[in-house]
Protein backbone atom coordinates (compact mmCIF):
# COMPACT_ATOMS: atom_id res chain seq x y z
CA UNK A 1 0.00 0.00 0.00
CA UNK A 2 1.18 3.45 -1.30
CA UNK A 3 1.15 6.22 1.81
CA UNK A 4 1.05 9.66 0.27
CA UNK A 5 3.63 11.38 2.71
CA UNK A 6 4.64 14.84 1.17
CA UNK A 7 2.44 17.99 -0.31
CA UNK A 8 4.12 17.46 -3.47
CA UNK A 9 2.55 13.98 -3.81
CA UNK A 10 -0.79 14.94 -2.71
CA UNK A 11 -1.03 18.17 -4.84
CA UNK A 12 0.23 15.49 -7.98
CA UNK A 13 -2.82 13.58 -7.20
CA UNK A 14 -5.32 16.00 -7.21
CA UNK A 15 -4.31 18.93 -9.38
CA UNK A 16 -5.17 22.41 -8.51
CA UNK A 17 -7.52 23.92 -6.44
CA UNK A 18 -10.76 25.16 -8.70
CA UNK A 19 -10.62 28.40 -8.89
CA UNK A 20 -13.95 29.23 -7.36
CA UNK A 21 -12.86 27.60 -3.95
CA UNK A 22 -10.14 30.16 -3.09
CA UNK A 23 -12.78 33.08 -4.53
CA UNK A 24 -15.10 32.10 -2.37
CA UNK A 25 -12.79 32.18 1.20
CA UNK A 26 -13.01 35.65 3.28
CA UNK A 27 -12.27 36.51 6.44
CA UNK A 28 -15.91 37.76 7.67
CA UNK A 29 -19.28 37.46 7.25
CA UNK A 30 -21.11 38.93 4.55
CA UNK A 31 -25.08 39.76 4.88
CA UNK A 32 -25.18 36.78 2.34
CA UNK A 33 -23.23 34.32 4.84
CA UNK A 34 -25.41 35.32 7.87
CA UNK A 35 -28.21 34.44 6.65
CA UNK A 36 -26.84 30.97 6.44
CA UNK A 37 -26.32 31.06 10.31
CA UNK A 38 -29.41 32.55 10.69
CA UNK A 39 -31.15 29.45 9.36
CA UNK A 40 -28.88 27.01 10.80
CA UNK A 41 -30.63 25.04 13.93
CA UNK A 42 -27.50 23.01 13.79
CA UNK A 43 -23.38 23.18 13.96
CA UNK A 44 -20.49 20.79 14.33
CA UNK A 45 -17.62 22.05 16.39
CA UNK A 46 -13.86 20.91 15.35
CA UNK A 47 -11.64 21.38 18.17
CA UNK A 48 -7.91 20.56 19.35
CA UNK A 49 -6.36 20.45 22.74
CA UNK A 50 -4.08 18.42 24.97
CA UNK A 51 -6.62 15.91 25.29
CA UNK A 52 -6.73 15.36 21.58
CA UNK A 53 -9.00 16.34 18.64
CA UNK A 54 -13.14 16.54 19.03
CA UNK A 55 -15.76 17.03 16.78
CA UNK A 56 -18.79 17.94 18.22
CA UNK A 57 -22.76 18.81 17.52
CA UNK A 58 -24.61 21.62 18.87
CA UNK A 59 -28.36 22.46 18.20
CA UNK A 60 -31.01 24.89 18.95
CA UNK A 61 -34.03 26.55 17.32
CA UNK A 62 -32.82 28.21 14.17
CA UNK A 63 -30.64 31.30 14.69
CA UNK A 64 -29.35 30.15 17.98
CA UNK A 65 -25.99 31.02 16.76
CA UNK A 66 -25.75 35.14 17.07
CA UNK A 67 -23.63 37.64 15.02
CA UNK A 68 -23.01 40.58 16.64
CA UNK A 69 -20.82 42.00 14.10
CA UNK A 70 -19.36 40.81 10.65
CA UNK A 71 -16.23 39.14 12.46
CA UNK A 72 -18.34 37.82 15.68
CA UNK A 73 -20.09 34.55 16.33
CA UNK A 74 -21.93 33.65 19.69
CA UNK A 75 -22.95 30.38 20.80
CA UNK A 76 -24.75 28.98 24.45
CA UNK A 77 -23.73 26.16 25.27
CA UNK A 78 -26.34 24.19 26.58
CA UNK A 79 -26.46 21.17 29.51
CA UNK A 80 -24.66 18.14 28.19
CA UNK A 81 -22.94 15.04 29.74
CA UNK A 82 -20.47 17.06 31.55
CA UNK A 83 -17.20 15.49 29.49
CA UNK A 84 -15.88 18.87 27.91
CA UNK A 85 -14.68 17.50 25.56
CA UNK A 86 -14.70 20.85 22.99
CA UNK A 87 -14.89 23.21 26.48
CA UNK A 88 -11.79 22.19 27.86
CA UNK A 89 -9.53 21.84 24.42
CA UNK A 90 -11.05 26.14 23.65
CA UNK A 91 -9.58 26.79 27.21
CA UNK A 92 -5.67 25.04 26.39
CA UNK A 93 -6.40 25.97 22.54
CA UNK A 94 -8.51 28.48 21.00
CA UNK A 95 -8.68 27.63 17.27
CA UNK A 96 -12.23 26.32 16.39
CA UNK A 97 -13.79 24.79 13.17
CA UNK A 98 -17.44 25.57 12.68
CA UNK A 99 -19.91 23.89 9.61
CA UNK A 100 -23.50 25.47 10.10
CA UNK A 101 -26.10 22.89 8.12
CA UNK A 102 -30.03 23.91 7.35
CA UNK A 103 -32.16 21.32 6.91
CA UNK A 104 -33.08 20.63 3.26
CA UNK A 105 -30.43 22.46 1.90
CA UNK A 106 -27.18 21.26 0.47
CA UNK A 107 -24.60 23.87 0.76
CA UNK A 108 -23.15 24.33 3.93
CA UNK A 109 -21.46 27.22 5.70
CA UNK A 110 -17.77 26.60 7.25
CA UNK A 111 -16.31 29.58 9.80
CA UNK A 112 -12.44 28.77 11.22
CA UNK A 113 -11.02 31.11 13.96
CA UNK A 114 -10.14 31.25 17.65
CA UNK A 115 -12.76 31.22 20.05
CA UNK A 116 -13.29 32.17 24.65
CA UNK A 117 -15.66 31.03 26.85
CA UNK A 118 -17.08 33.79 29.22
CA UNK A 119 -19.90 33.63 31.65
CA UNK A 120 -21.12 36.98 31.48
CA UNK A 121 -23.72 37.06 33.22
CA UNK A 122 -26.03 39.39 30.54
CA UNK A 123 -24.97 37.62 27.71
CA UNK A 124 -26.02 34.16 28.88
CA UNK A 125 -29.18 35.48 29.70
CA UNK A 126 -29.54 36.21 26.15
CA UNK A 127 -29.58 32.63 25.20
CA UNK A 128 -32.23 32.24 28.05
CA UNK A 129 -34.85 29.33 27.09
CA UNK A 130 -37.19 27.61 29.32
CA UNK A 131 -35.36 30.31 32.14
CA UNK A 132 -32.60 28.19 31.53
CA UNK A 133 -29.12 29.67 31.12
CA UNK A 134 -26.01 28.32 29.55
CA UNK A 135 -23.25 27.85 31.35
CA UNK A 136 -21.27 29.32 29.48
CA UNK A 137 -21.27 31.49 25.65
CA UNK A 138 -18.65 30.56 23.17
CA UNK A 139 -17.49 33.98 21.65
CA UNK A 140 -15.86 33.15 18.28
CA UNK A 141 -13.48 35.73 16.33
CA UNK A 142 -13.56 34.83 12.42
CA UNK A 143 -10.51 34.24 10.89
CA UNK A 144 -12.01 32.86 7.48
CA UNK A 145 -15.30 32.05 6.05
CA UNK A 146 -16.92 30.27 3.12
CA UNK A 147 -19.64 28.33 1.69
CA UNK A 148 -19.17 24.66 1.08
CA UNK A 149 -20.75 22.88 -1.96
CA UNK A 150 -22.93 20.07 -1.53
CA UNK A 151 -21.74 17.46 -3.50
CA UNK A 152 -21.03 15.14 -0.06
CA UNK A 153 -24.68 16.00 1.30
CA UNK A 154 -26.08 14.93 -2.23
CA UNK A 155 -23.99 11.86 -2.47
CA UNK A 156 -25.17 10.74 0.83
CA UNK A 157 -29.01 11.59 0.63
CA UNK A 158 -28.74 13.28 3.64
CA UNK A 159 -31.82 15.15 3.64
CA UNK A 160 -33.83 12.43 1.09
CA UNK A 161 -36.90 11.27 3.37
CA UNK A 162 -36.54 8.12 1.27
CA UNK A 163 -32.98 7.36 2.64
CA UNK A 164 -33.66 7.50 6.24
CA UNK A 165 -33.04 4.78 9.01
CA UNK A 166 -35.10 3.60 11.91
CA UNK A 167 -33.63 4.02 15.09
CA UNK A 168 -34.69 0.09 15.67
CA UNK A 169 -32.08 -0.56 13.07
CA UNK A 170 -29.05 0.20 15.09
CA UNK A 171 -27.91 -0.65 18.09
CA UNK A 172 -29.02 1.88 20.81
CA UNK A 173 -26.57 3.57 23.38
CA UNK A 174 -27.84 1.11 26.10
CA UNK A 175 -26.65 -1.74 24.05
CA UNK A 176 -23.13 -0.60 23.32
CA UNK A 177 -22.52 0.51 26.95
CA UNK A 178 -23.69 -3.12 27.79
CA UNK A 179 -21.05 -4.95 25.55
CA UNK A 180 -18.36 -2.72 26.46
CA UNK A 181 -18.86 -3.06 29.99
CA UNK A 182 -19.31 -6.97 29.83
CA UNK A 183 -23.11 -6.78 30.76
CA UNK A 184 -22.22 -4.52 34.56
CA UNK A 185 -24.06 -1.61 32.72
CA UNK A 186 -28.64 -1.99 32.40
CA UNK A 187 -28.49 -1.22 28.74
CA UNK A 188 -32.26 -1.88 29.01
CA UNK A 189 -32.77 0.26 31.83
CA UNK A 190 -30.94 2.94 30.22
CA UNK A 191 -32.70 3.10 26.84
CA UNK A 192 -35.95 2.88 28.66
CA UNK A 193 -35.23 5.69 30.94
CA UNK A 194 -33.57 8.11 28.29
CA UNK A 195 -37.05 9.53 27.15
CA UNK A 196 -37.95 10.93 30.06
CA UNK A 197 -34.41 12.38 30.92
CA UNK A 198 -34.15 14.21 28.11
CA UNK A 199 -37.50 15.31 28.51
CA UNK A 200 -36.36 16.43 32.22
CA UNK A 201 -32.76 17.69 30.87
CA UNK A 202 -33.23 19.18 27.61
CA UNK A 203 -32.34 22.32 28.98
Amino acid sequence: MHIVRTLAELEALYGEPVPSSLTKEIDHLTPLHQEYVSASPFVLIATSGAGGLDCSPRGDPAGFVRVPDERTLLLPDRRGNNRLDTLRNLVTDPRIGLLFLVPGIGVTLRVNGTAVLTTDQQLRQQFAIDDKLPATVIVVSIESVYTQCPKALIRSRLWDVAAFRDAADLPSVGQINELITGGEFDGTAYDDAYPERIRQTIY
